[in-house]
């Protein structure tokens, strides 16, 4: 989920967890690193020789704190820099590959998932950044292979984040029984977890049971600012429950707010067709 002239996937929604790298991330040290300075005198390189996996390591948190601050090409060089150092340093990789990703660059973003997983195969965060991955690149089946890898780990601490993809990612392949049994567990573990409060809205709008997506999408309001997907999905289930003005409010706030997104297109498309009428 090419260039590196920094295009964002404009889709970011569907990332989701790749998002939940963004998780690993914030678990490094997020403390701004500054670069060593230069000495000035020359010294025996045997002597000044840095440790490379140190290296590697320092450049791997320079990295991250550059993604943070979205300077991508700066974090872009201190990762390829710290796999260069140490080409077992798998955070570096995960990091990358979230990197490529958020620059909608799919092929670079798979291909260091994988060499990751070459450094270590059974690693439960990556599998489930890697599931996550897959499943927003269209690779479904592919997808829940890995993400059913991770949560299947019973010493997974976050296995419900993997839970929580696993469910999301079967909306996208209409088994609904199976997104939502996985997505009750993960909230069971996590009551506010955003990305499955708002999946499970999801399959109460698809599956017709619209005060079940008020009740959620209202949950994950109370988490999470409105984003153009989440009052879409209020707006549906309004709708659907006849609640007119309710529906009128967040119509308005979703056109207001995201005048350029895809689903204020929607909502004045229905206007004009005198639907919500």
């Amino acid at each position: 989920m090419p260039k590196i002239k920094i295009t964002i996937i404009k889709n970011i929604k569907n990332l989701p967890v790749i998002m939940m790298l963004c998780i690993s991330l914030a678990s490094c040290t997020t403390t701004e690193t500054k670069e060593p300075k230069q000495s000035a005198v020359p010294i025996s390189r045997t002597k000044t020789e840095p440790n490379l996996k140190d290296a590697s390591e320092l450049n791997t948190q320079l990295a991250i704190g550059y993604i943070q601050r979205q300077q991508y090409k700066p974090a872009k060089d201190k990762l390829l820099k710290s796999i260069e150092q140490n080409p077992d340093n798998l955070v570096a990789y995960k990091t990358l590959a979230y990197l490529y990703a958020l620059l909608g660059l799919p092929e670079e973003a798979e291909e260091k998932y994988q060499e990751a997983l070459g450094i270590k195969p059974d690693d439960s965060d990556l599998l489930n950044s890697y599931g996550a991955f897959l499943c927003s690149i269209g690779k479904l089946d592919e997808a829940q292979e890995k993400l059913k890898q991770s949560y299947s780990n019973p010493f997974y601490e976050s296995k419900y984040l993997a839970e929580s993809n696993a469910g999301s990612c079967y909306i996208k392949q209409q088994e609904y029984k199976k997104a939502e049994a996985l997505l009750r567990k993960s909230l069971r573990v996590e009551p506010k977890l955003p990305g499955s409060l708002i999946s499970m809205a999801e399959i109460g709008v698809k599956t017709e049971r619209y005060l079940m997506a008020r009740a959620y999408i209202q949950r994950y309001h109370a988490v999470k600012s409105p984003t153009p997907e989440s009052l879409w999905i209020q707006i549906q289930a309004e709708k659907a429950l006849g609640a007119k003005d309710h529906y009128v409010k967040y119509a308005r706030q979703l056109i207001n707010d995201f005048p350029d997104s895809d689903e204020a297109g929607w909502v004045e498309a229905e206007a004009r067709n005198e639907q919500f009428r």
